[in-house]
């Protein structure tokens, strides 16, 4: 009987902090590429010392282009595509193996549950959190976006059992790094689409992002965190519709 193969896809860049339990989670694969954008710190050598294939990359297409050159270095039957901060649970390792074997579907989705600041998120929009990331190598493709990719595929995907856990904000630096990043990614990708911004839409798109976070999603049953989350989302969508005011604007100039 043939044995059916399992690739890990990861992108990286400066991820060491969950590197190693994200890898050491994974060690029932048969391959880890990692796609690195220049680290700086030991993401390389972690990923080495781990058997991960590593590629380093200097330039930066976008998420959805990166991880799809990850999925291109990969040539199994199966493909785990997981971020640096994302931690396979044992019980969903026992479901990857067992879906792999005997399939029924191809494509799963699989359950993440994330941290904000120390903090596991069960309400806010953030959880349950349905996401496509096992697929047979050939049924799918990431979408080109620049931020907040999806996976692109025409069949149903079929549930998982177990938990990915996913150390998205580990502190209040990266959720500053983070919100700048996004926003400017954001901003960047409509203003590409022919999309232009306002003030005005900006205050207004922001302060709907928190009614919607914070009520409508319930983050107030999160407690403090649910508060930062809702604050953090209105942030991003306000300074993602700022950013792309200024950039019609600069094109006006021009």
């Amino acid at each position: 009987m043939t044995h059916t193969t399992l690739g890990v896809a990861l992108i990286t860049r400066n991820a060491s902090a969950r590197l190693a339990d994200c890898l050491s989670a994974v060690a029932f694969a048969d391959t880890i590429v990692v796609i690195d954008n220049g680290s700086t710190d030991d993401t390389v050598e972690i990923a080495r010392r781990h058997g991960a294939q590593v590629m380093i990359v200097p330039d930066w297409p976008g998420f959805g282009a990166q991880k799809n050159r990850a999925l291109d270095a990969l040539n199994t039957d199966w493909v785990l595509s997981i971020d640096a901060d994302e931690i396979v649970s044992p019980q969903l390792a026992a479901s990857i193996r067992s879906a792999i074997a005997s399939p029924t579907a191809d494509v799963y989705a699989i359950d993440r549950l994330s941290s904000f600041c120390g903090h596991w998120i069960r309400h806010s929009g953030w959880y349950p959190d349905w996401i496509p990331r096992l697929f047979r190598r050939n049924a799918a493709r990431f979408s080109d976006d620049l931020v907040h990719e999806r996976l692109v595929f025409d069949m149903p995907a079929v549930r998982l059992d177990g938990t990915l856990l996913h150390y998205s904000y580990e502190d209040f630096e990266t959720v500053l790094r983070k919100l700048d990043a996004y926003s400017t990614a954001g901003a960047v990708q409509r203003f590409a689409a022919g999309k232009r911004g306002s003030l005005a839409q900006a205050m207004l798109r922001g302060a709907w992002a928190f009614v919607r976070t914070y009520v409508l999603r319930r983050g107030f049953l999160d407690g403090r965190a649910g508060l930062m989350i809702a604050l953090f989302n209105a942030q991003t969508v306000y300074y993602r519709f700022v950013k792309l005011a200024h950039l019609g604007q600069a094109k006006t100039r021009r």
